[in-house]
């Protein structure tokens, strides 16, 4: 008979040990055939299996020997074993095998199973795996090339189970999870493999052995964009720091392993580095000259670093320039920085327009950049010099930022004296505070790397040059006790501390004073207290007010905010409300007109539906006292919400009317009859309505009602319906409501789902508006089809809040006509 491969003995060996896991009750055979699967993972002297064997079974059966066990974790077979038999068989299958196959296994398992004792038994096996350091054996075993080979999905696969066991185990445990598997304790735990994994290398190479640092380097890099790099680099660059110190070999290998991380996640890890690290030297004996290799390095520390961001403390940017500087090869990429820097700190569009930290950042990093210089890169950069102090000096000083001018000064100052211009020295007066005292200590180069080794107590992080406090600013102004004083130092200062300003302006007094600010003043607080005194000033007289409505409510449309006034847009609207209240007909007709006119922009065209709707509401209300001026629009307000952004407040609205119209028999003290009290916007609805319902159909050069602007569309329904509504049972409503529903018929099927919520408000607008018998009457040929389209819509539409509205309207609808087909009288009268 024909001997049997190895591989097929492996194989076959393995199957009849889950056959017999599997199917014998006697613990016997359940220990003996663990017992046959651990010595395939046993490599002392004596053992049986060969060195093929083990081989095969770690390659193509560990994965499923462990997937065995992880799915028989309920079996009888287990729970017969003993607590020490469990621990010595089954839990050291998972601790003695291929690293990189158990952590899989385990990250399954745990993703897998549910709270209980058998995810428990998983954990605590995958915190002694962490506990025994076997991830530095994972990583070791993807240095010296003795992983199985696999495909880049399943590295990939096990990478994001590497860098994400905190989230993945949190997942799964929440409340319960390890301490171990914490972040906090995680990472720094990855870091130390890391470093073991590292050490083992260089042993390795120093023996002779060749190895690969790629996968080191990708689990780095996606540790840190993950945004884990502050944690794992605390821990590794003081470490690399003092390795590559006295030892050639760690250095090639921290050169090899920051060039072998991936160039999408190389940004996230030198910026943690140049944080981390204790100085520009330690900086180059950790990634050498990778600037000059790497492009996205040179671009991150040459570029991103210095010019693009602006959040780092002033450690980073001597780090940063000292690294440049310290390496002849890597000189000619300081003059490039400078160059670079100098252009960004004299262009006068980045002093009017970049954040004053960003400014004093690239002023920080200038002043390095030309203390790190000798002289023949000085006189090789004179010019360039010369000219970015001459102008970015006059851009400094020409603004009106006390800082700004202060930060000009001082860096003119230093580029003077590095320079030695003709042998005079430029010299400002100003107040010198920390930010100033910082800025000239920068050209005095550190010795060694004592100040980076101690950041306790910096004041060189942007964040601590804030500006001078009052109480800082008045030490600042006492004299010295040995200056000249006149006659007069005896005197006692009189207290001005609660002295306020006058403001230069006083709010207008009269309408044409504000018309008049708004349309050619220049100055921001004229035109805000215009704009503040405007609606007010309406209100107060309403003669002035129609003289010129039409012309203030035209510039109010066509108004910016380009002073950033607080509260413009309520302040805006609010005037514009009470001028259509307060002259109505010519106001609403000049608004409606300009609705469908050219070059409007839909916000405006949107400003115009929220007035009218907003004025209409108001007129709509009764008159019970004179206004008070005082309680404006905007003043109980900020910006007063579109009625049509909410469905509940149309709901409240149809809702209201229902518990109007329905009858209640109570038992109370009847309660007296109200006043009646006339309606200002019943006789003006037609002005309010008709105008908007004229040219909807023809696209403008900028506006498409029916087409592309479904958001235009749906308010103007809205804003319809909303005057439908305000318009109940005046003599105009029957008109009204068959011209909205002519209107809105052709839309019930828009795919817009707010036209749709539109046109269902419109059309419960309508049955609340219109007389029950004027409904039967004028609109009969319309109900049927109504009512069918109501039910459709109540049953199919995807929408909750337009299957809502289709029931109530199909509610009122039902009642309007069963109220007037019982009406005898009615009957008659129609007959």
């Amino acid at each position: 008979m024909e001997s049997l491969t190895p591989h097929t003995e492996v194989r076959l060996a393995v199957a009849q040990c889950f056959r017999t896991l599997t199917s014998s009750t006697n613990t016997k055979d359940t220990i003996n055939a663990l017992h046959t699967l651990h010595s395939y993972l046993d490599e002392r002297p004596g053992n049986k299996i060969t060195s093929v064997q083990r081989v095969e079974f770690r390659r193509a059966h560990f994965t499923r020997t462990l997937q065995f066990l992880v799915n028989s974790i309920q079996a009888d077979w287990f729970h017969s074993l003993t607590e020490a038999q469990r621990t010595d068989l089954w839990d050291g299958l998972f601790l003695r095998g291929p690293p990189e196959q158990t952590l899989l296994v385990l990250m399954d398992g745990i993703g897998e199973l549910r709270a209980s004792a058998s995810l428990d038994h998983l954990v605590s096996i995958t915190e002694r795996f962490l506990q025994i350091h076997r991830l530095a054996d994972l990583l070791w075993s993807y240095c010296v090339h003795s992983a199985p080979s696999d495909t880049p999905q399943l590295r990939e696969t096990l990478l994001g189970r590497l860098v994400s066991l905190p989230d993945l185990t949190a997942n799964r445990l929440h409340l319960n999870t390890k301490p171990l598997f914490l972040p906090q304790q995680y990472y720094p735990l990855l870091a130390s493999e890391i470093l073991t994994a590292l050490e083992r290398t260089c042993r390795a190479l120093k023996d002779g052995t060749d190895c690969s640092l790629t996968f080191v380097a990708e689990t780095l890099g996606k540790v840190c964009i993950q945004g884990h790099s502050g944690s794992v680099l605390a821990v590794l660059a003081p470490q690399l720091a003092v390795y590559t110190s006295s030892d050639m070999v760690w250095q090639r290998v921290c050169w090899k392993l920051f060039e072998n991380v991936p160039q999408r996640w190389s940004e996230s890890v030198l910026t943690a580095l140049v944080q981390a690290v204790s100085g520009p030297e330690a900086l180059g004996r950790v990634i050498g000259n990778l600037v000059l290799t790497n492009k996205k390095a040179q671009f991150v520390i040459t570029h991103k670093l210095l010019l693009l961001q602006y959040k780092y403390e002033t450690r980073v940017l001597r780090i940063i320039l000292g690294y440049l500087a310290a390496d002849k090869e890597r000189r000619p990429l300081l003059i490039q920085v400078l160059r670079c820097v100098s252009q960004a700190w004299a262009n006068p569009s980045a002093v009017k327009h970049t954040p004053l930290e960003q400014q004093l950042y690239v002023s920080k990093a200038l002043l390095l950049s030309v203390s790190l210089l000798n002289d023949s890169e000085l006189q090789e950069l004179r010019s360039d010099l010369l000219q970015c102090m001459l102008g970015g000096m006059q851009s400094h000083l020409d603004s009106s930022v006390v800082r700004i001018r202060h930060m000009g000064m001082v860096v003119g100052e230093c580029l003077s004296s590095r320079m030695d211009i003709s042998g005079a020295e430029l010299k400002f007066e100003y107040d010198q505070d920390e930010e100033t005292k910082e800025l000239l200590s920068l050209m005095t180069p550190l010795s060694g790397e004592e100040p980076e080794a101690e950041p306790v107590n910096r004041i060189d992080s942007p964040q601590d040059t804030s500006e001078t406090t009052p109480s800082a600013q008045r030490e600042a102004s006492k004299p010295a006790p040995d200056s000249d004083l006149d006659s007069d130092d005896e005197l006692t200062p009189y207290d001005m501390s609660a002295d306020q300003e006058m403001n230069k302006a006083s709010p207008p007094r009269y309408l044409r004073d504000c018309l008049e600010n708004l349309i050619s003043s220049d100055e921001p607080v004229r035109v805000e207290l215009s704009l503040r005194a405007a609606e007010s000033l309406v209100w107060k007289n309403s003669f002035a007010a129609r003289e010129i409505s039409v012309q203030l409510s035209k510039v109010f449309l066509h108004m910016e905010d380009k002073y950033s006034i607080r509260g413009f847009m309520s302040l805006r609207q609010a005037t514009m409300v009470a001028l259509a209240v307060t002259d109505t007909i010519p106001v609403t007709q000049y608004l409606t007109t300009e609705f469908y006119s050219l070059n409007y922009s839909l916000r405006q065209r949107l400003d115009i539906l929220e007035v009218l709707a907003l004025a209409a509401q108001e007129l709509s209300k009764p008159i019970t006292e004179t206004r008070d001026s005082s309680m404006s629009i905007s003043a109980s307000t900020d910006l007063t919400p579109y009625p049509g952004d909410n469905p509940v407040h149309w709901r409240q609205e149809v809702e209201k009317r229902i518990q109007s119209k329905t009858r209640r028999l109570s038992k109370g003290v009847p309660r007296p009859p109200a006043k009646a009290i006339p309606n200002r916007y019943t006789p003006v609805a037609g002005h309010f309505f008709f105008p908007l319902l004229c040219n909807y159909d023809k696209p403008q050069v900028t506006f498409d009602l029916l087409g592309s602007d479904h958001l235009v569309l749906g308010r103007l329904i809205h804003t319809l319906g909303l005057f439908m509504h305000l318009a109940a049972n005046a003599p105009i409503a029957a008109q009204m409501g068959r011209a909205l529903l002519d209107f809105v018929w052709a839309l019930r099927y828009h795919v817009d789902m707010m036209v749709r919520r539109g046109v269902l408000f419109a059309v419960c607008s309508v049955f609340l508006s219109v007389n029950s018998q004027n409904l039967l009457v004028d609109l009969s040929d319309q109900l049927f089809e109504t009512r069918m389209w109501l039910a459709d819509v109540a049953e199919g539409d995807p929408d909750a809040d337009c299957r809502s509205l289709a029931i109530q309207s199909l509610v009122l609808m039902d009642k309007s006509l069963k109220k007037q087909l019982q009406d005898p009288q009615a009957l008659s009268l129609e007959s």
